[in-house]
């Protein structure tokens, strides 16, 4: 599963962006990856393993609503019809 969000812009300052992409490893766990930045300059990339998939999607759920708290609105989804509100 990922979201790519994006703050809308604002004056001469480039957008700020997060990806966020859960996914399973070879081992059967969880990992979440969120890589945050400004568009076209530099950015950080933080991950957390889960071993339960239940923990790992509503860590993925709870971090997208913090952004969009944020701000933060959706570009674009693969893997989910609709992230929950």
């Amino acid at each position: 599963m990922r979201v790519l969000m994006q703050q809308p812009p604002q004056g001469v300052e480039a957008p700020r962006y997060v990806s966020i992409l859960l996914q399973q490893d070879m081992l059967g766990g969880w990992l979440l990856l969120r890589e945050t930045g400004l568009i076209g300059g530099r950015s950080q990339l933080k991950r957390e393993q889960f071993l339960a998939t239940d923990a790992a999607m509503d860590a993925f759920e709870k971090t997208r609503a913090a952004h969009a708290k944020k701000g933060y609105q959706v570009v674009y989804i693969q893997g989910m019809a609709e992230p929950k509100s």
